[in-house]
């Protein structure tokens, strides 16, 4: 049987631990016990671990031996702000299919009350990739930023391959914009999608730019369906 994965909060020497409701969640709702093993993951590396002491907000493991893991997708993503709760799906299904990093992205045609509510909301966002981690089997979670605007983000994005998804675009489908075998950052426009200087400025900073096909989709589906795609590609 699989072992259930856990990501460790705290590390000394061959001890792991889970504190506070990530702890509560294994000792009380799940009733564990002394001596259960489980894979816990350690600074990106996973180990088994057997349980050693158990309280309600603290719970210790011994580690031992190393485990294998899979690799993350080498693939971040810069996601205009749009409803939480939709953004919030987005968020927890990127984190499932593995990317490394998530940006959110205050562009031109964000709500004026998202934008500034966002910044509220980054430390949700990074336990809800956390829980999706776990439960993904991931070695880590990826990287949730703060919030940015568009200005500081289209030019600040140096390495890999950097792809921008535009309705207007008619002509290049995203899998011919994929280069197998290097990093790959995605950009995604807000509900209405991109301002016209912005699709400029991505053009002008080298960033190529991508359809994923005559449908207009919400834009957490894009999400996903552009990551399933990279996914696939690389």
């Amino acid at each position: 049987m699989t072992r259930r994965r856990w990501i460790a909060d705290e590390v000394s020497a061959n001890r792991a631990m889970l504190v506070g409701d990530h702890a509560r969640h294994l000792a009380q709702v799940l009733r564990a016990q002394i001596g259960q093993e489980f894979e816990i993951s350690v600074n990106g590396n996973v180990h088994r671990g057997r349980i050693a002491t158990i309280s309600p907000d603290r719970v210790e493991f011994d580690l031992g031996d190393p485990v294998a893991a899979s690799v993350p997708l080498p693939v971040s993503v810069a996601i205009s702000i749009f409803k939480f709760d939709r953004m919030e799906w987005a968020i927890e299904k990127c984190t499932e299919l593995g990317v490394v990093r998530i940006v959110p992205l205050i562009a031109g045609r964000t709500e004026s009350h998202l934008a500034s509510a966002a910044g509220k909301r980054v430390e949700r966002w990074r336990r809800i990739v956390k829980q999706a981690s776990e439960q993904s089997r991931r070695t880590s979670p990826p990287e949730i930023a703060n919030p940015i605007k568009f200005k500081g983000f289209v030019a600040g994005v140096a390495d890999g391959s950097r792809v921008v998804l535009s309705e207007v675009e008619q002509e290049i489908p995203l899998r011919d914009a994929i280069i197998p075998g290097e990093s790959l950052t995605l950009a995604f426009g807000p509900e209405g999608g991109w301002k016209e200087q912005e699709l400029a400025a991505f053009a002008s900073a080298g960033w190529k730019s991508a359809s994923l096909g005559p449908t207009i989709l919400r834009a957490e589906t894009a999400v996903i369906a552009a990551v399933a795609v990279a996914a696939s590609m690389l």
